[in-house]
């Protein structure tokens, strides 16, 4: 797929088809999150998979649109340093949002549907992935092959973006 294309048709998928993701299509959509740019190469990042369908159904919780958790094959939670944390590079939100989009495209490109959910829980989150505390998850990627298969194909809904003239200045505000 070009990657224009790819970019114009991805879609947010929340229903998921009860059909396990090979390993193989997994460590692909890892590998696009390996291969995102960060600043100073140093890929402040670490990726937490599962697929535990008890684990999955508890994550549902960690946020109040986070239930699509539950229905996925698998989910990735993106744990970064503290953000908020003395000293925090700027740099950690830009660079991990660039390893999800790799992920998001890269499970596009097999057919493979996905959706963000915020972390509102901290605490729940941490208790159920275990990372430490020097640590931090605002985010968590759902995976899984569509429940219904044409979403896949669904063109992009009329009007869903702005007008690229009612974004974009030139030079200054």
């Amino acid at each position: 797929m070009e990657t224009r294309q790819s970019i114009r048709r991805v879609r947010a998928v929340r229903r998921f088809a009860d059909r396990p993701l090979p390993g193989d299509v997994v460590e692909q959509i890892l590998d696009g999150a390996r291969h995102a740019g960060s600043a100073k190469n140093l890929q402040r990042w670490d990726f937490i998979v599962v697929t535990d369908r008890e684990t999955l159904a508890r994550l549902g919780a960690v946020g109040p649109w986070a239930g699509h958790l539950a229905g996925a094959a698998v989910a990735i939670a993106l744990v970064t340093p503290e953000p908020r944390g003395p000293g925090a590079p700027l740099s950690v939100a830009f660079d991990l949002g660039r390893a999800a989009q790799n992920m998001v495209l890269s499970a596009w490109e097999l057919g493979v549907g996905s959706v963000p959910a915020t972390v509102y829980d901290q605490g729940l989150a941490r208790g159920i992935l275990g990372y430490p505390a020097d640590r931090h998850c605002e985010y968590i990627l759902s995976f899984g092959y569509p429940a219904d298969p044409a979403d896949l194909a669904r063109p992009p809904r009329a009007g869903g973006r702005k007008p690229l003239g009612s974004i974009v200045r030139r030079e200054r505000w």
